[in-house]
């Protein structure tokens, strides 16, 4: 693709029925990730701030809650309405574009001095902060089928390390110029990644996958979900995974910083650093789906979420077995979502955006409903009914897996019909 630099090539061999397909270089892989990764921070950053801008801003409690529930309602709309737009437009464009919409709204968060204007920022942060799923689906698209799922497992690699340092990095960055600071930093990142993507991404040299209408593409996302039993089976592991996955994140703070250990906030954030653990599954989840097995991949994964939760249940007397569990789990739930992402966007490729980005407003549903159902059990029925919750969440997976895993074919040994215009 001329113009665009030595980081993307073409393939001299053209696949059956198919223009020339791009080669990515490990090294925009990597970008790929970094900018997953910086991009989905921002819907965690506040977390650990929501004290010091009540405080700042002179919110009430119930105000400063609602900044990470109208951070991640902007998410969830940004899912449906603004990632199917992959299917329809320059991803590259469409990437840029949305970088430096973000960047706008993180500056209006960080110079906010009124709690309107910081809920309107963070809302329409939550909003923009889905260019990570168009990032993902562009990676998707652009590499070969035979490795598509290595490619998909370090980009999503990358969103683990954002999400789970956001919090940690938040809270130093707070303790030591405030919580504006991090607002401006990360917009300053994002504007380095926009120029960057700009002049790294292919230029889209072929017509568009689909001639849809705006209104059509919202429909057939639905639509396809309806038809393909596979996309609602997937969506649904997706769906239990992150609900346990944010029962234990949304909710572990709380037994650490009560007796026996009494640990600050900084120490509880630091956990993310062990969760980090997670990006090498979403790796090694990669290949192995590369290689067709990504139904044994998804048992094991199952099978070992569902074990987390018994050194998990130990928290309160092992930090030990709180770090194994931790690992256990992660590891775990990025397994299952790699091969979700690319068993989903095998089946359709010409779809791709909009089944990734109806798959994750799937995973918002869980995190949302894990998060709910934990803080709310921990406080009536302590830490064991949290770990009892997420093992259930857990099991469901395995139990539905055990009596799916032979009836829903994958996309790698059934060939399948283009998406068409429905």
């Amino acid at each position: 693709m001329p113009g665009n630099g030595q980081a993307v090539t073409r393939r001299t061999e053209a696949r059956s029925g198919e223009g020339p397909a791009p080669v990515l270089s490990r090294g925009v892989v990597l970008l790929f990730a970094v900018a997953c990764g910086a991009a989905v921070a921002n819907v965690y950053f506040s977390q650990p701030l929501l004290v010091t801008m009540g405080h700042d801003l002179a919110m009430s409690p119930a105000l400063v809650g609602s900044v990470v529930t109208l951070t991640h309602v902007g998410y969830g709309l940004g899912l449906f309405f603004l990632v199917p737009l992959g299917d329809v437009a320059d991803r590259r464009r469409l990437v840029v574009a949305q970088l430096l919409l973000l960047v706008v709204a993180l500056a209006v968060v960080a110079a906010a001095h009124t709690a309107a204007i910081l809920l309107m920022g963070m809302a329409a942060t939550g909003l923009l902060a889905v260019v990570t799923q168009t990032l993902v689906a562009f990676a998707a698209a652009l590499a070969p089928p035979a490795g598509r799922g290595r490619v998909v497992g370090l980009v999503t690699s990358g969103v683990v390390v954002g999400i789970l340092l956001a919090r940690t990095a938040s809270g130093l960055m707070a303790d030591l110029a405030g919580w504006r600071s991090v607002y401006l930093a990360s917009a300053s990142l994002t504007a380095l990644l926009a120029l960057v993507l700009y002049r790294a991404l292919p230029r889209r040299c072929d017509a568009p996958p689909t001639t849809l209408r705006y209104g059509q593409l919202l429909r057939s996302t639905i639509t396809l979900f309806a038809r393909e039993r596979l996309l609602r089976l997937r969506a649904l592991f997706g769906l239990l995974i992150f609900a346990a996955f944010s029962t234990l994140w949304s909710s572990v703070a709380l037994p650490l910083s009560e007796a026996p250990y009494f640990l600050p906030h900084s120490a509880i954030g630091a956990l993310g650093l062990i969760g980090v653990a997670g990006a090498l599954a979403a790796t090694v989840a990669g290949r192995l789906n590369d290689r067709g097995l990504s139904r044994r991949t998804t048992g094991i994964a199952l099978a070992l979420l569902a074990a987390s939760w018994l050194p998990l249940a130990f928290t309160r007397s092992s930090l030990w077995a709180l770090v194994v569990g931790v690992i256990l789990l992660d590891l775990a739930v990025q397994a299952v979502h790699v091969t979700n992402q690319t068993l989903i966007y095998a089946l359709y490729p010409d779809a791709g955006s909009r089944l990734i980005g109806g798959y994750m407003v799937f995973y918002s549903i869980g995190s949302a409903t894990g998060a709910l159902a934990a803080t709310s059990l921990y406080t009536v029925a302590g830490w064991g009914a949290v770990c009892a919750l997420g093992a259930g969440f857990s099991g469901v997976g395995l139990v539905l897996w055990a009596f799916t895993r032979h009836r829903t074919p994958d996309p790698a040994t059934t060939k399948v019909p283009s998406s068409g215009e429905g």
